[in-house]
């Protein structure tokens, strides 16, 4: 289904929402707390998504919670493990800080796949920041940070169930107890497991459309909190066990594993995580905390592609104490401390040992000012010592301006710097026959130097009013300068993936417009235009980053009726993607018949939603997904000859499965 098209139906559904059916016309409704907002308090521009905005579509987990949201753009890795894959300000996501209530979470070995990790269902919450992030939580943020809020236990209901299924054969159920033992004391159990079983190839070139797979998911979290004494703790643990297998739909994984019968690929990882947070308000200073946070990490992750292995393990540990109090008043605010974080790998590619333990140590200062009027910023600065990349300053700035009502200006800066895990965050280039080849490689990480970027960012944003309905619109330019980066090239051989320090320049600009508006109560419409110029001085020249589109437009339409007295209520949500064209890898010394474009057309998405809510303890929800059934035509090069030269199924720009449609039901009880 082309563009045009696409538009017509978009603006046909829309005046259906608008105008309404005789049914809908007559409808009272009341205002409510929007689930999508941008802070106007924060000095950071920071978008705030709410667990209404969640169930807008179909996030079973966190790499699938952003469809509704356009600051984040979401996009399939590779053809063969369905892994969805985030960026932010056109960077991937190993240039964002993702955080579990302020704890670095997706990091390292699980930076391919850890959004997966994270059900839907726990998210009480999402915090989006753009540019430099606060250097309270670490020196490694560089395009933005995600934080993540779980549920609280104190705030909780005793009994939740989500069951989920949909075409495109994956199950799932997320199951909550609570259980408030007093007033200061509470405990959830969450668990999760969703699986697919049933292999589907719906383009037929042999390849299954998505893996195979099992998930098992369970945390348990305990809330302590003592309004009068001050205190409040937190203990979580995690355990979680991830099985995915991929490829030929005629592998099988008990004769043809290291064989060439038929290529298959396993990803089978299990993860233990524990995490404590204690903090304590001073009594008769409540302006003056402070805070302890710690975290223990043990991931391993086994598994094959093709005849090429991979296997990882991290054991990590983070620590951080954060002291908060004023200066004279609390216009003048500082957060102060230091943090430990220890990282143990156990990393094999191919029969390369590349284990190592990295570890660092720094300390910070934030100071704060806010004149509660129109002025506010926040002026940064951190100090680490890490064994490998060598003791180093981080210095970050904000600033917030209200320059009349109901406007807001921000401007950010900030340095990042970060060691490229270099194969574990380029596992979607391990479903191909591509040599991974490290050049000049004299520096400490995987013989290359750290990755070291600048950030700087400008955004305005205006809210107004249209013949009376509430409406804002926001502009961003953010610019990145790397001073060094670890680059990753396509383009120089369609049989290899070179990997070398940035000779040259390499920057990411990126610009969005969007403009929200309240049609009528309830009704809400979001827009947005995103431009991209990303560029880096790769072997072969300049280059615009590949599979990155330059233009992306997004349209968002949301409706709810009012709620009945029973809790009665209909929702209706639908989201349209479209990408512009894109630059695909260099193919060109293939074989003709294995070769894909230069370039790729754009295309657009249709993701829409109906949710029933028959009380307040019961709803079902109906949903499809790439409505346009637009798929990519074809997604494995060399899929006749999965063991040759040419074989590569990392060049996804489109989805592979084509439509999907989904329903489920939750239960609640309060």
């Amino acid at each position: 289904m082309n563009f045009k098209y696409t538009a017509f139906l978009w603006l046909f559904l829309s005046s259906m929402f608008v105008f309404g059916q005789d049914t809908l016309k007559n409808v009272q409704i009341d205002a409510s707390r929007k689930s999508l907002k941008k802070s106007l308090h924060l000095t950071q521009n920071t978008t705030v998504m709410s667990s209404k905005e969640l169930l807008k579509a179909a996030c079973c987990n966190l790499a699938e919670s952003f469809e509704t949201n356009p600051a984040i753009d979401v996009n399939f890795a590779d053809a063969l493990t369905g892994t969805k894959q985030i960026k932010m300000l056109g960077l991937s996501s190993p240039y964002l800080l993702i955080t579990q209530e302020n704890i670095p979470s997706v990091r390292g070995a699980s930076q391919a796949y850890g959004l997966s990790f994270v059900p839907g269902t726990w998210v009480e919450s999402i915090q989006i920041t753009k540019g430099a992030g606060s250097v309270v939580n670490g020196y490694e943020s560089i395009s933005g940070q995600i934080n993540t809020e779980l549920i609280k236990p104190l705030k909780d209901i005793p009994l939740f169930v989500n069951l989920y299924g949909s075409t495109d054969s994956r199950f799932e159920l997320n199951t909550h107890f609570n259980q408030q033992f007093s007033e200061k004391w509470a405990s959830s159990l969450y668990l999760h497991g969703n699986m697919r079983q049933v292999k589907n190839d719906m383009n037929n070139d042999g390849f299954l459309d998505n893996p195979l797979s099992k998930q098992v998911n369970v945390i348990n979290r305990w809330q302590y909190a003592n309004s009068q004494t001050g205190w409040l703790a937190f203990i979580t643990g995690q355990y979680m066990r991830d099985n995915k297998l991929a490829g030929q739909v005629d592998f099988d994984r008990t004769k043809d594993v290291g064989s060439t019968n038929h290529w298959g690929s396993e990803i089978n990882t299990e993860r233990l995580d524990l995490a404590t947070k204690i903090g304590y308000v001073f009594k008769d200073m409540p302006f003056q905390s402070i805070g302890f946070q710690n975290a223990l990490s043990n991931h391993h992750q086994q598994s094959y592609f093709g005849l090429n292995h991979y296997n990882i393990r991290q054991r990590s540990y983070y620590s951080n104490l954060i002291f908060n109090s004023i200066i004279n008043n609390t216009q003048n605010k500082f957060a102060t401390g230091f943090n430990f974080t220890a990282d143990v790998y156990d990393e094999f590619w191919q029969s390369a040992d590349w284990s190592r333990t990295d570890h660092s140590t720094g300390v910070f200062f934030e100071y704060t000012y806010d004149n509660a009027d129109n002025l506010s910023l926040v002026l940064g600065g951190r100090f680490d010592y890490h064994n490998r990349l060598g003791a180093f300053a981080t210095p970050r700035f904000h600033l917030k301006y209200i320059p009349w009502s109901k406007s807001v200006f921000r401007l950010s800066a900030g340095r990042g710097k970060r060691a490229a895990n270099v194969f574990a965050e380029n596992q979607n280039l391990m479903a191909s026959n591509r040599v991974f080849s490290i050049l000049n490689n004299h520096g400490k990480i995987y013989g290359l130097d750290p990755e070291i970027a600048w950030n700087y960012g400008l955004s305005f944003s205006q809210s107004f009013f249209i013949l009376g309905k509430s409406a804002d619109v926001n502009v961003d330019f953010y610019r990145t300068d790397f001073l060094n980066q670890a680059v990753v090239d396509l383009y120089q051989n369609p049989q290899q993936v070179l990997i070398y320090n940035l000779s040259g320049a390499s920057y990411a600009n990126s610009f969005q417009l969007d403009f929200n508006l309240e049609l009528k109560k309830h009704l809400e419409l979001r827009m947005a235009y995103k431009y991209y110029d990303i560029q880096t001085d790769y072997l072969s020249g300049k280059q615009v980053r590949p599979l990155q589109s330059k233009h992306r437009f997004f349209v968002n339409l949301a409706y709810a009726t009012h709620i009945a007295d029973k809790g009665q209520q209909w929702k209706f949500d639908a989201t349209l993607n479209w990408l512009g064209p894109q630059r695909l890898p260099n193919t060109v010394s293939n074989l003709s018949t294995e070769r894909f474009p230069e370039q790729v057309n754009g295309f657009s998405t249709f993701n829409m939603q109906i949710t029933r809510v028959f009380s307040s303890v019961f709803e079902v929800y109906l949903g499809g997904e790439n409505m346009t059934n637009y798929k990519q035509q074809r997604a494995v090069l060399g899929a006749q000859n999965p063991f040759g030269s040419s074989f590569d199924a990392s060049m996804i720009y489109a989805p592979v499965f084509g439509q999907m449609y989904y329903a489920g039901l939750r239960f609640k009880i309060k």
